[in-house]
């Protein structure tokens, strides 16, 4: 598993942003595949994140996970809850000890945030709809509520895919300046006609800071480019294969 420099120094926090390898599935999904939305074996799947919940110092049933839809929406998790009753958001906060939230990525950008503070974390899947539709501000806000101050929040991106491996059409680019005319920095020319490299962790970052996050910590990897490391949506898709696997990237608050 991966950490972030910024989060591990921070008293009471655990977290991770898991890689693809130390787990039992197979194929595809080789080989610590997280993703309940899969069509990896079941058993498999639960043995993997019996796993990460382990290394985060939680029990199975304590490592929480939302039903991700790309959307803006946050969920506040103060207690268990069962796979099969999943919250339908994008970003989780807590102040409950002990309870590992997390969200599941293969390419868009997984943010943990820390308030060591307040003892208030969230995590959050920011693909390009999420980031631009506001789920940054929405967990920031979530966080604040459950008495965090943003000033003091810390937030870390764990694997996500770069710019020249991140190629969009031209109706992706006409949204972001419909926007804000100012999203051009963040799209370079690509080989095709009528098509751009888009900068995902740029835009995060960019949102963050417009958001007031002035502790922010990129660890500066690629999902695409380390097909032995990381799990890539997009990847999976130009190879043709029939699915992929799914990281989890996690945080809990000690006891």
């Amino acid at each position: 598993m991966l950490q972030s420099t910024s989060l591990a120094v921070l008293p009471d926090i655990r977290h991770a942003f898991f890689t693809r390898t130390g787990g039992v599935s197979q194929g595809v999904y080789d080989s610590l595949n997280g993703g309940v939305g899969s069509k990896d074996a079941p058993d498999h799947v639960a043995e993997n994140r019996a796993r990460m919940a382990r290394a985060l110092g939680v029990k199975p049933e304590r490592f929480l996970t939302p039903y991700q839809i790309h959307s803006p929406d946050v969920v506040i998790a103060d207690h268990p809850w069962p796979a099969e009753t999943r919250p339908r958001a994008d970003a989780v906060v807590t102040r409950e000890p002990g309870l590992a939230i997390g969200v599941s990525t293969a390419d868009c950008g997984p943010l943990l945030f820390a308030d060591h503070r307040a003892r208030v974390i969230g995590a959050a899947h920011a693909g390009w709809r999420g980031a631009f539709t506001g789920v940054i501000d929405a967990t920031l806000a979530a966080m604040e509520k459950l008495g965090a101050d943003r000033g003091n929040i810390t937030v870390a991106l764990g694997p996500t895919i770069s710019q020249p491996n991140y190629e969009v059409g031209a109706e992706f680019v006409e949204r972001f300046l419909a926007a804000d005319v100012d999203n051009a920095r963040f799209f370079k020319d690509a080989e095709r006609p009528s098509h751009a490299m888009f900068d995902l962790n740029g835009y995060i970052a960019a949102r963050l800071q417009q958001a007031g996050v002035v502790k922010f910590e990129d660890l500066g990897l690629c999902t695409y480019a380390e097909p032995e490391r990381f799990y890539s949506f997009r990847r999976s898709t130009h190879l043709n294969e029939p699915d992929y696997g799914r990281h989890i990237n996690a945080i809990a608050l000690g006891a």
